[in-house]
């Protein structure tokens, strides 16, 4: 019997390609968190700098994705610790640099459209030698203390499989009417979340402990909420949408409502207590900063002003690229267009 988890890594990707509907082209929120993050970014990249500098140092990127934000961070974490190898006098160093996502992504988008960018930078023309590692970072990756610098942009919120008390066929938790915790789910399927993120990020931090060096660093960015509440709006209303879209289909008889009472989404935003707790539990990293970052409703607009309506569809668009693929192993390709059709009403309504 094939795991549920092993499922999920194949099908948990974003869009791919660099169409008008991939997530290369409709990833302008996460770039938003990308871009208010790199304070702290650079900040870790100095404190880096403090410490004794090898001249090879290697860099792992988790969660990469596929699109223009790839390679964000690793240009600035190259460029600042290029700058002061400068600042002390040293030649150049090296940069060992690595891309990992789950083997679903579009890893060829990424090194035909996207690197090649990066390689004209004047500190990456010589000396940086980029890899693509397809895997879960929720177990090892790499060899023992092999990594200086480790980055995760917009990606631990994904669980690496529903909460199996969703999933078991013998006797499913309904989370009726539901893909995600919500106001309405039983209490057994909120719990069943929390566990699950508790136990994949303790997960992930174990398995750098073992990969990171004496004295490295790593920053992530992850979805998140502010309040204990795990069902408060700001982290469940996007979800409440699909759902609501999704039930949508089953009242016009596009859908069985046993599909959707089976659909579930691997995705959790932990309260930041529960980061600091796994941290704490853990016990082999320090957490030296820890910064809230509240997106507003129109960062799916890159910037610009849109009327209601326009930055509907264009979040319509961002939920597509992420969800699309999902959608589409459990439900069908046939439920696509109505579904997003749909999706798009309720957004403006």
């Amino acid at each position: 019997m094939e795991k549920e988890s092993t499922k999920i890594h194949q099908i948990l990707s974003m869009k791919g390609g660099l169409g008008d509907e991939s997530y290369a082209k409709n990833s302008k929120p996460q770039r938003a968190i990308l871009s208010s993050s790199v304070p702290v970014l650079e900040q870790a990249v100095l404190d880096f700098c403090d410490t004794r500098l090898p001249h090879c140092i290697t860099i792992a990127d988790l969660g990469c994705s596929s699109g223009p934000n790839t390679l964000f961070a690793v240009t600035r974490i190259t460029s600042l610790i290029h700058e002061r190898f400068s600042q002390l006098g040293q030649a150049p160093p090296e940069f060992s640099i690595f891309l990992n996502d789950l083997p679903g992504n579009d890893f060829n988008a990424v090194f035909q459209t996207f690197l090649p960018a990066f390689k004209e930078k004047k500190w990456a023309e010589n000396g940086s030698y980029i890899s693509g590692v397809p895997g879960s970072f929720y177990g090892r990756l790499f060899p023992s203390n092999s990594l200086h610098f480790v980055h995760s942009g917009t990606s631990l919120h994904w669980l690496s499989q529903v909460p199996p008390e969703l999933n078991d066929k013998s006797n499913p938790l309904i989370n009726k009417g539901k893909i995600y915790i919500s106001k309405t789910s039983p209490a057994a399927a909120i719990a069943a979340y929390q566990i699950q993120f508790q136990k994949d990020f303790f997960s992930f931090l174990m398995a750098r402990s073992k990969e990171v060096v004496p004295g490295g660093r790593m920053v992530f960015t992850l979805n998140a909420r502010r309040i204990a509440d795990p069902t408060a709006e700001e982290s469940c209303l996007t979800w409440d949408y699909l759902g609501q879209a999704l039930q949508d289909l089953v009242l016009k008889g596009l859908m069985e409502e046993e599909k959707l009472d089976t659909y579930n989404v691997p995705y959790y935003e932990p309260y930041v207590e529960e980061i600091k707790t796994e941290i704490a539990k853990e016990g082999s990293f320090t957490l030296n900063c820890l910064e809230i970052i509240a997106l507003p409703w129109d960062a799916c607009n890159g910037g610009m002003k849109c009327d209601r309506a326009t930055t509907a569809k264009n979040w319509v668009r961002v939920l597509k690229a992420i969800n699309e693929p999902m959608v589409r192993s459990h439900f069908g390709a046939e439920v696509l267009d109505p579904f997003f059709q749909s999706l798009t009403g309720n957004h403006r309504s």
